[in-house]
């Protein structure tokens, strides 16, 4: 634990995590301040509570000064360590945190902790069930929703603390130390805020930085950067893989998912694939994930095959929307990457109407070309990124040019015949038009359910 009373402490960036850090760290008698570049207007939900706790509030950009005069430094995950007031402050001997890293210096049990490209979500959820409904004490949070923070007097000795941590929240980690720790794959994603592929892939490994020979690192076997990460494991490392089977670990044999905890062991079977319930190749690798770190948190296997049996899809998750004139409507606005949308349209076999676009994060859209020739029947893009995938996907199948989300579902509709489907699978974030991924999937299921009685012969 980290000693707080009377300690000046500032915390830049006011997003979910960073609120929450600010209360806490109140709570426990350090004098705050909070510094964030929108406005007064633009933070008038939180100035309030922030005011009514004794928090000093800088709205609309950042103090040098600021930054200079505090004990500790507690960053949100959408503030970019590299910003010049953090850069210097670090250059003064100023100590820099994020929110997790805070949270892990006062949380009690064991932390079981997810990260990955793709998948992240439905994987923390899904395993946050399987250890629930085995009946031991379980939390779920971090970029899933809720502040790791939160946490914090409401875990035990006796709690698994399940956490999804993204790129932003373990770059600025130090001694986050989780039990068990899962990379479910690293492809490329979020290049506008790391600079480099490499680079965001070591922040990814910094999930199992602090482990030791007696915590666990679950790998997928099947993607190259991740099973390369295996070499700086000082944990033991079991694997998933959908494709061939793993000393240690879970992976697919036949039709049935299995799993084995030494190589001398005999395999265990966990389930037949048919039970699963999640739509998606993707979401067998997820589920596999799933499996070998709650077997390695002491689940029996019949226990993790009836969690998973009973699973619902994640929302905004290759979600199902609803079936209009004989189209199915997928809202899957959590795909914020290349790799991930490549997964949406994998779990189709064709017929797809694809929505793309958004604010785009600095990779190709090429990688998508074969499937969108393959399955696509046409691509709808929206937002900032939509010139660029225009040009580079130009050619591959027929490409109208929406703007916003709106028409977009709207020219889909109108085009899209019975037993084809319409997937938003956008490729990019959300936040040229929208405040989250979030608020887009939102929109996107109201749009599909104003459709009900649209004809779509009269667009």
């Amino acid at each position: 634990m980290m000693e707080l009373k009377g300690k000046k402490v500032l915390v830049v960036g006011l997003g979910r995590s960073g609120l929450a850090a600010a209360l806490f760290l109140r709570r426990q008698g350090a004098q705050v301040t909070v510094s964030d570049v929108r406005s007064a207007e633009s933070l008038a939900r939180e100035i309030p509570a922030l005011i009514e706790e004794g928090i000093v509030v800088e709205a609309g950009g950042h103090g040098l000064l600021t930054f200079r005069r505090q004990d500790l430094i507690v960053v949100s995950p959408g503030v970019p360590l590299e910003t010049p007031e953090l850069a210097q402050a670090r250059s003064f001997g100023r100590p820099v945190i994020g929110e997790l890293e805070l949270a892990a210096r006062f949380l009690k049990g064991r932390i079981l902790a997810i990260t990955g490209s793709n998948g992240k979500t439905t994987t923390t959820a899904l395993t946050g069930e399987i250890l629930k409904a085995s009946g031991q004490p379980t939390l779920v949070a971090g970029n899933i929703g809720t502040p790791v923070v939160e946490l914090i007097g409401a875990a035990t000795e006796a709690t698994w603390s399940v956490l999804e941590v993204s790129s932003f929240q373990l770059e600025s980690t130090e001694q986050f130390h989780p039990r068990i720790a899962v990379i479910l794959n690293i492809t490329p994603d979020h290049l506008d805020r790391h600079g480099t592929f490499e680079k965001y892939a070591l922040a990814k490994e910094r999930i199992f930085a602090a482990q030791t020979g007696q915590d666990y690192a679950v790998l997928n076997a099947d993607n190259p950067r991740c099973a390369e990460a295996a070499a700086r494991s000082h944990a033991p490392v079991y694997w998933f893989s959908a494709r061939r089977a793993v000393e240690r670990g879970a992976w697919v044999e036949g039709d049935e998912l299995v799993f084995r905890s030494a190589p001398e062991a005999a395999p265990e079977r966990i389930m037949s694939l048919g039970k699963i319930p999640l739509k998606g190749g993707h979401n067998v690798e997820n589920v596999l994930a799933a499996t070998c770190a709650a077997r390695l948190a002491g689940v029996a296997a019949d226990g993790i095959a009836q969690a998973i049996a009973g699973f619902k899809a994640v929302e905004h998750r290759l979600e199902y929307v609803a079936t209009i004139n004989g189209v199915e409507y997928y809202n899957d606005s959590k795909a914020t990457n290349v790799d991930a949308t490549a997964k949406a349209v994998a779990a189709f076999p064709g017929g797809i109407h694809l929505i793309l676009g958004g604010k785009d994060k600095g990779a190709p859209y090429t990688p998508l070309a074969p499937l969108i020739r393959e399955r696509v029947q046409a691509v709808y893009t929206i937002g900032a990124a939509a010139a660029k995938i225009e040009s580079e996907l130009r050619g591959e199948t027929p490409i109208h040019s929406c703007g916003t989300l709106e028409h977009a579902v709207n020219a889909a509709a109108a085009a899209a015949r019975p037993g084809e489907v319409v997937v938003l699978a956008p490729a990019c974030s959300s936040f040229d038009q929208f405040e989250n991924y979030e608020e887009r999937g939102r929109a996107f299921k109201q749009l599909v359910l104003d459709c009900r009685g649209w004809n779509p012969g009269t667009a």
